[in-house]
């Protein structure tokens, strides 16, 4: 990478920097909505890589149409938010929210038709192919069909409930997400007479319908199956057409905290509300929906013409995701067993005494979370050394073995506290059970911070030894939740530092007791320090490199968004501050602009498992610091939420991690690399650089080590 020359930062008489450059132009950053479906794209383009087997490019489709559906749900729904209140939250880019909405159209026309292509001419040809058929009603035998209508009878109409659109009965107030269908009818008795109905299918119904007496595996959409046997439903009407619709709405909760009397009574409810209330932003339609049918469902929900978006391809696919329990192993990726730290293999009653003499790192999904993380947490409810356990849950998944332990660890007499995140999106209702849960299990749990998330991810359990108390800590940077942990990439730390121990007891102090100006030497909380923090250390690798220090910055993130950040390392390159930033979704930042940003390479990598760790490496000199975090570079992270930033105190497991990164960094087959303008592109191999792919490498040497 070429380095720009050394520009030593110029100071104000009041001690703050002066730019050279305005790094508050609009110019040097690129626009989050649109940075966020470029991550979309780059999700799409590995579902178009015939390299993968085609199941799991079936579900890499459908994993886009569902990021698609929050980023409506959440995004787009706060944009047209603002535009109704007249109040404009400014962006580093200046875009309006009406000129964002606007871009965002434009790229999901394009995104939306590739997407639909790869799925009905690539993928699922390919998968009839293979003797995994969606057969459409009309291609069904006779008593294929006779079939499906007496399982309309008896399994799907008692639940249907049909509407027509009338004076007496406007239009219903539609399930987020589900599917409908709208009915064009003519009366029976008198043909000029003409109504509309509306139908939704309640989710309760199984929507991949398996056809009998056929060959391999096919399947026909239960709204095929409503749509041909409707007359059943609207007697004394003729049928004319009908046309498949769903509707997306509005899914931000919001809460006034400090007026609910009953927190989780009150996100209780506003679930419900997001699922049948809140405001529509979206419309998706049946291609073949005429415009009169159209524009009557645009003025029911209050949509414009730009909110509808027309497929040619069924909808809810993520119900297609039920195709991938079919046991095809040939068209999924190959399994893998998980490697179990040699420090954790065995008998679990050392796992104390282990962690007594050493620091752990374990790298998931490489690395077992249910022995490690989990057993760890099993060996601990049952220890009868163990006194306490504090956790912090943000999500945990179904069938949790972590609430299972946590009840165990109660049910035994322990003291255990978790910390529980209702806010934690998407999940409200999930975290209201088990919650619920482990409080009748006798678990002390708190709802989280007034007016904040708590995202941080830490782990205490306290134990009797030798007469006195010996804490041991978990750190992580992804939830407790065994699914994800198999899926997503996430770094844990294990540790009996008292330090340590003593600083994490401090965050839970924090959670509980609402303990403020806490001193902690191991960890950075968010909102109090971690934002101010972070700019300071980047400060000071800036000027030293002014200075004529060698120094250099690599982080690995989800997102990089918060325009302070952005600005200091713009500065350090400036400084001439080498910086390599892997990040995974959404970057504000535009790396490569001559004599501002032209030391910043960013890069992403998208795989079978989705990137989820953070890690920090700063460099100066000989000088080396190693941090985890949970935490990405937002405004949200650093000033909406509770946080927290670790420095590595093991050198050993500091090497560890500068390698893992090294790893990400020489990927040349999952990378991308962010250019200027915003886009994308694959790494040039013409100088022959080796083929390699981070993910692939991991699961490759944990093969090594456990065949």
């Amino acid at each position: 990478m070429r380095r720009s020359k050394t520009i030593a930062p110029s100071l104000t008489q009041n001690g703050r920097r002066k730019d050279s450059q305005n790094l508050h132009d609009p110019a040097l950053y690129i626009n989050r909505e649109l940075s966020a479906l470029d991550f979309q794209e780059e999700v799409l383009e590995e579902a178009l890589d015939t390299s993968h087997p085609l199941m799991e490019r079936l579900k890499l489709l459908c994993i886009v149409a569902s990021n698609l559906d929050e980023f409506f749900m959440i995004r787009v729904a706060a944009l047209k938010e603002q535009i109704e209140a007249g109040i404009v939250e400014p962006t580093p880019d200046r875009l309006s929210p009406h000129e964002q909405l606007r871009r965002i159209r434009e790229r999901l026309l394009a995104l939306y038709a590739r997407h639909e292509q790869a799925l009905l001419e690539d993928v699922l040809p390919a998968l009839a192919a293979e003797g995994v058929r969606i057969v459409r009603y009309r291609e069904l035998t006779r008593q294929q069909q006779e079939h499906f209508r007496q399982y309309f009878t008896s399994d799907v109409f008692p639940v249907l409930t049909p509407l027509i659109l009338d004076p007496g009965h406007p239009f219903p107030r539609l399930l987020n997400r589900s599917i409908n269908i709208a009915f064009n009818l003519s009366s029976r008795d008198d043909r000029s007479e003409r109504s509309v109905g509306v139908l939704q299918l309640p989710p309760v119904l199984q929507r991949l319908l398996r056809v009998p007496d056929t060959e391999g595996y096919a399947f026909v959409l239960l709204e095929e199956v409503v749509q041909a046997n409707a007359d059943q439903l609207y007697c004394g009407w003729e049928i004319r057409d009908s046309y498949c619709f769903r509707v997306t709405r509005d899914a931000e909760i919001e809460i006034a905290e400090d007026e609910a009397e009953d927190l989780l009574r009150e996100i209780a409810e506003q679930t419900r509300v997001r699922n049948w209330g809140a405001d529509a932003v979206r419309l998706e339609v049946d291609a073949a929906m005429p415009a009169g049918l159209r524009q009557l469902l645009m003025r029911s929900l209050g949509l414009e013409p730009d909110d509808v978006y027309a497929h040619r391809r069924p909808m809810n696919l993520h119900d297609f995701l039920t195709l991938l329990k079919l046991d095809l192993r040939h068209l999924k990726d190959p399994p893998f067993t998980t490697r179990i730290p040699p420090e954790f293999q065995g008998d679990s009653s050392h796992v104390f005494q282990m962690l007594r003499s050493r620091d752990v790192l374990v790298h998931h999904p490489f690395d077992s979370f249910s022995n490690t993380v989990v057993k760890l947490l099993r060996t601990a409810a049952e220890d009868a050394a163990v006194v306490a356990i504090k956790i912090i849950l943000y999500r945990t998944g179904g069938d949790s073995p972590v609430i299972e332990a946590l009840k165990t660890a109660a049910m035994n007499g322990k003291s255990v506290t978790a910390v529980v995140e209702l806010k934690a999106r998407f999940d409200e209702e999930n975290n209201i059970v088990w919650a619920r849960q482990l409080e009748q299990a006798g678990v002390h749990v708190v709802y989280g911070v007034l007016g904040l998330k708590v995202h941080a991810k830490a782990m205490m359990i306290v134990r009797r030894e030798e007469g006195s108390l010996r804490t041991y800590v978990h750190i992580g940077t992804g939830n407790y939740n065994q699914t994800t942990a198999r899926i997503y990439t996430d770094f844990g730390y294990f540790t009996a530092r008292p330090q340590v121990g003593q600083d994490i007891a401090q965050l839970f102090n924090v959670l509980t007791a609402n303990a403020r100006h806490v001193q902690t030497e191991t960890v950075v909380l968010a909102p109090e320090h971690l934002g101010t923090h972070l700019l300071s250390l980047l400060n000071d690798v800036t000027e030293a490199s002014a200075n004529g220090k060698r120094c250099r910055i690599s982080a690995k993130l989800n997102a990089l968004v918060d325009p302070d950040i952005i600005r200091m390392l713009y500065r350090a390159s400036m400084a001439g501050v080498q910086i390599r930033l892997v990040v995974r979704g959404i970057c504000c930042l535009r790396p490569g602009i001559e004599g501002i940003s032209d030391n910043i390479e960013v890069r992403s990598i998208v795989g079978r498992f989705l990137e989820h760790s953070r890690m920090i490496i700063i460099e100066h000199e000989s000088e080396r610091r190693v941090f985890l975090s949970s935490a990405d570079w937002m405004p949200r992270n650093f000033y909406r939420r509770v946080e927290l930033l670790f420095q590595v105190p093991d050198s050993t497991i500091a090497d560890e991690l500068s390698q893992v990164f090294e790893v990400y960094w020489r990927d040349t087959v999952k990378a991308r690399i962010l250019q200027p303008d915003g886009k994308r592109t694959r790494p040039d191999l013409s100088d022959g650089a080796p083929l390699l792919s981070a993910q692939h490498y991991f699961l490759d040497r944990i093969r090594r080590t456990t065949t």
